[in-house]
């Protein structure tokens, strides 16, 4: 690789990637860089070689990297980029802060991001994936976000930027998300809350939220979230699929499709990121040869294998 910048922030060569992920897998990343600050971040993004390839990673919650590692700079924001700020009818969050703190900080003020609170990742993996649930998207209260590109510049986008789409948006390659800013609806504070902790008790219910998963594995083919209402239509969710299919507890190595909701791959303790991503596979193949339905990934997979 070529010779790299000198940043202000952390800047570790050869980091194991699988501490830094829910599933924990993957190979090492060439470099880990965590920036000091934004112009640590546009500076460093600014002189380093074109040749040198960007992955942005949030909490590595919804994520493989397979394990030969990734050649790439890896760039993981901390501190400095996690801040939650009111303002009006406005929520602006930095791209590290946490969906679930996002959501509670905003029920505070009386503001309805409440589909946030059972999404597992930060705010930046959000735009990027255009994460939903219950039938609300990032992109019904996005009003734009901020990012550092690929050449160092500081940019603003808009929805018509993004282009968002079910699971994902149009991102530059190698841009930085630092932060976003959302104008929900309003609410009275005590009912979100409450909202929220029913949401909690439905999720711990039906989902292994005490295994080590990437939430979803797979998009719903319908091509939209679970409303998480009564008379919701499964036909096409991908668990339901997936349950047809008969790979509900199916297992490769130390991988497994969870027992508990079909749509959960999840490493039993001792998975490569090649079981689990090989199970993926067979699941997506058993779908289609069962329903003619061709599953998509909403995990990403990255790296070599």
């Amino acid at each position: 690789m070529s010779a790299l910048p000198t940043p202000r922030g952390k800047l570790t060569p050869d980091r194991i990637l699988s501490e830094l992920t829910w599933l924990r897998v993957g190979g090492p990343a060439d470099y880990l860089f965590q920036p000091a600050d934004l112009d640590d971040l546009q500076t460093f993004l600014r002189d380093l070689p074109a040749s040198v390839e960007v992955f942005p990673m949030g909490v590595g919650s919804n994520l493989i990297v397979r394990d030969g590692g990734l050649r790439a700079v890896v760039i993981r924001l901390g501190r400095g980029f996690n801040g939650i700020e009111i303002n009006g009818g406005e929520v602006t969050a930095g791209a590290a802060a946490l969906d679930a703190h996002v959501a509670r900080k905003a029920a505070d003020a009386g503001l309805d991001l409440t589909f946030l609170r059972t999404i597992p990742g930060s705010i930046g993996g959000a735009v990027r994936m255009n994460a939903g649930c219950y039938g609300s998207y990032t992109a019904d209260h996005f009003v734009r976000a901020q990012a550092v590109t690929r050449a160092g510049e500081l940019v603003t986008l808009t929805a018509a930027d993004l282009m968002f789409e079910y699971r994902q948006s149009a991102l530059a390659e190698g841009a930085v998300i630092i932060n976003a800013t959302f104008a929900p609806p309003s609410g009275v504070a005590a009912e979100l809350h409450a909202r929220m902790e029913d949401q909690l008790a439905k999720r711990d219910a039906s989902q292994p939220t005490k295994d080590r998963s990437a939430g979803s594995t797979f998009r719903n083919p319908a091509g939209f979230s679970s409303t998480g209402r009564a008379d919701d239509v499964h036909d096409l969710k991908a668990w339901k699929v997936i349950q047809d299919a008969g790979m509900k507890g199916a297992t490769r190595g130390g991988a497994q499709m969870s027992p508990k909701h079909a749509n959960f791959l999840i490493n039993t303790g001792d998975a490569t990121a090649a079981d689990l991503e090989g199970l993926g596979e067979e699941v997506r193949k058993k779908v289609y040869d069962s329903s003619g339905i061709t599953l998509q990934w909403e995990i990403m997979r990255i790296g070599e294998k």
